[in-house]
């Protein structure tokens, strides 16, 4: 068998409204239109991900959340109904999804030999988080490829920062290992926003696009922060200080998605891709690429 490769990792936020603004057909509520600068960022990735061959997706999301260790889908299909449970007005969205079961063992194994506390999640009836879901669907919306989906645990909530960004490191570390001995060649997905103070009530036309802007500009420039850091290639000095962007903007990184890319891409330097910023009910996102260079 061929050595197996990341080809691809990327921070892949996932807004529910960024689906019901492209109106696919999973999809019951339809809109008029909306949040084309995020929307036109994942088509740029797509764009970008069509150069590349790959096999699997692999996504870890911070909306499929387990107390205890990190669980892996173990099942090699799922197929039912996603709610979002803040926005069901917004995201109905009917999946019918593989999931490469062998790919997911493997990683559950070498994060297990790494000490980590692991599990893989055999119930068929398993509803697939929405965190999940979208991300897959905006980065491959023709759902042709089977994905490993990953869960978040909550170690920043019950211990601290310092603490999930251990694990997660371990995490990733086991990822790519794992990813290098299936032979496969994957993409890796961080389903996570950056800032993450939401705004508490919506504008009667959800998609008028009037109302959105960042929540506060605190966040947009721990936001910008953040991007900047990207785009130098700073990776590692992102990491050291997301600590205290999580704790200052609500970030959604407290879930451990980042940390857990980075590790997996073992803390690149080149720069990432930045193929767009925008905000949605006043958080920030980012849809941003690293490309691994092939020998």
């Amino acid at each position: 068998m061929s050595k197996g490769k990341i080809v691809a990792g990327v921070l892949a936020p996932h807004p529910p409204h960024l689906v019901y603004a492209e109106n696919p057909p999973q999809n019951e509520p339809k809109a008029e239109c909306g949040w084309e600068n995020l929307r036109w960022a994942y088509e740029r990735l797509r764009k970008s991900l069509a150069q590349v061959e790959f096999d699997v997706l692999i996504v870890h999301s911070p909306h499929w959340r387990t107390n205890v260790g990190t669980h892996i889908l173990g099942v090699p299909q799922f197929k039912s109904l996603s709610v979002d449970p803040v926005f069901p007005n917004l995201f109905r969205f009917h999946y019918d999804l593989k999931v490469d079961v062998a790919l997911a063992e493997e990683i559950c194994r070498e994060a297990t030999d790494l000490g980590l506390e692991m599990q893989m999640m055999r119930n068929p009836d398993f509803r697939i988080d929405y965190g999940t879901v979208i991300s897959a669907h905006m980065t491959r919306p023709q759902w042709d490829k089977p994905i490993v989906g990953i869960s978040s645990n909550g170690a920043a909530r019950y211990f601290n920062m310092d603490v999930l960004q251990a694990m997660m490191v371990k995490l990733g570390q086991a990822t790519r290992t794992a990813v290098e001995k299936s032979g496969r060649r994957a993409v890796l997905l961080a389903s996570n926003s950056l800032s993450h103070r939401h705004f508490t009530t919506e504008p009667p036309l959800v998609e008028d696009q009037s109302f959105e802007h960042i929540n506060n500009h605190n966040q947009y420039l721990w936001d910008m922060k953040m991007i900047e850091l990207m785009k130098q290639g700073k990776s590692r000095d992102m990491i050291d200080v997301l600590s205290d962007f999580t704790e200052q903007t609500n970030g959604e990184t407290e879930g451990g998605s980042l940390t857990w890319l980075m590790a997996a891409l073992d803390f690149p330097e080149r720069p990432a891709e930045v193929h767009g910023y925008g905000t949605v009910i006043g958080t920030g996102n980012v849809v941003a690429e690293w490309r691994e260079v092939e020998p």
